[in-house]
């Protein structure tokens, strides 16, 4: 690639995309980043931070999906609604910056999972360097590690609207409890975390299994429960079964 437009969010996946592209590029690459209602908190902040320490110039383009009647009524392809429209973006960020290729940081495991953001990038020719390569999860890593990005063993994140079940309608209110609920367990220490909304004054709570004892135990629980309260929460349950991927905790319910 002569140069290259990346869709950074900062993640481990997009942060490996970025470090690779600035060694292989040079000037020639630009990262760029969403600001949205949708972002987990602190996701601009810590991409912009990132981006610096790799001297890549770092572009901030704000979006509101919640503007979106399709989107807000939170279909299956909800994911598929978004990312058409932040490519369609790029499309013209790249063309202005006189970029040849926009990538994003998708790797083969992804693949496996239904994603239909994916069939968005294939449609507008985005290119996705780790899912061509073959590069796994564990490879990411692996490999960010190597090159000593911090971003190595940062926990798994997605978009605020994933923990708002299919067909329930996605309301800025609801995206900013789960945001301050999630904030909260972050503060705790707490890396791996999804506040599953329920219903306005009901949440589940997945966290990694080896750490299901320690939010349960009882100065933890009564901590947990004072500050999910104080969102105006009446429940507040914990899965036994830890932390799963959106997707799957959908399908369970269903």
């Amino acid at each position: 690639m002569r140069s290259a437009l990346i869709a950074f969010s900062g993640g481990a996946d997009s942060t490996l995309l970025l470090a690779v592209a600035k060694e292989a590029l040079d000037n020639r690459v630009v990262a760029a980043t969403f600001q949205s209602p949708l972002n987990p908190p602190g996701l601009l902040r810590d991409a912009s931070l990132i981006a610096s320490h790799l001297q890549v110039e770092h572009i901030t383009i704000t979006v509101n999906e919640l503007e979106n009647e399709d989107f807000v009524s939170n279909p299956p392809e909800r994911c598929y609604l978004c990312k058409r429209k932040r490519f369609g973006k790029l499309i013209g960020l790249a063309s202005n910056k006189g970029l040849s290729v926009i990538v994003d940081g998708t790797q083969s495991d992804d693949a496996k999972e239904f994603r239909p953001g994916i069939k968005a990038a294939r449609e507008l020719s985005i290119r996705s360097p780790l899912l061509e390569a073959g590069f796994t999860k564990h490879e990411v890593r692996a490999l960010s590690h190597e090159l000593g990005l911090t971003s190595w063993n940062q926990p798994a994140n997605s978009c605020l609207a994933t923990r708002i079940p299919y067909f329930e309608k996605i309301t800025a209110q609801k995206l900013h409890l789960i945001a301050k609920a999630e904030g909260y367990l972050h503060e705790l220490g707490l890396g791996l975390v999804r506040v599953r909304y329920i219903e306005d004054n009901a949440v589940r709570v997945e966290v990694d299994p080896s750490k299901i004892s320690y939010v349960t135990s009882d100065g933890m629980r009564e901590r947990i429960l004072e500050a999910m309260k104080k969102l105006g929460l009446v429940y507040v349950s914990v899965d036994l079964e830890g932390y799963r991927p959106g997707i799957v905790a959908q399908q369970e319910r269903e």
